[in-house]
């Protein structure tokens, strides 16, 4: 079974915790806790990660380290403060990767 991670702000992720997702809640989104938690549980057989916009925002650097490695699959959440589009706009590049051309949104 894969272990699926959720990583952010409190207010954003603790309700993952319900459906039996393992919560890594990060204070005030900070860069440092936020990539030792990465790392941490990418070494520790995390297959999904999924980490809101705005912590995402700030971990951009480390999050890349991973974006060509099968695993883990790291997704990007909006959070309670709302949705900056870096979500849709990270599954839509993937799929332009993985496809060749733009299959989700072209007309």
């Amino acid at each position: 079974m894969v272990k699926i991670a959720v990583m952010g702000d409190y207010d954003s992720i603790y309700g993952f915790a319900a459906i039996g997702l393992s919560t890594f809640p990060i204070r005030d989104n900070s860069a440092e806790e936020g990539a030792k938690i990465l790392r941490n549980l990418a070494g520790n057989g995390f297959g999904v990660i999924y980490i809101t916009e705005e912590l995402a925002a700030v971990l951009a650097g480390e999050i890349s380290r991973y974006r060509s490695m099968t695993a883990p699959a790291i997704i990007l959440i909006p959070g309670v403060r709302g949705n900056t589009g870096e979500g849709v706009s990270s599954v839509k590049k993937s799929v332009e990767q993985a496809v060749g051309s733009d299959i989700l949104f072209s007309g």
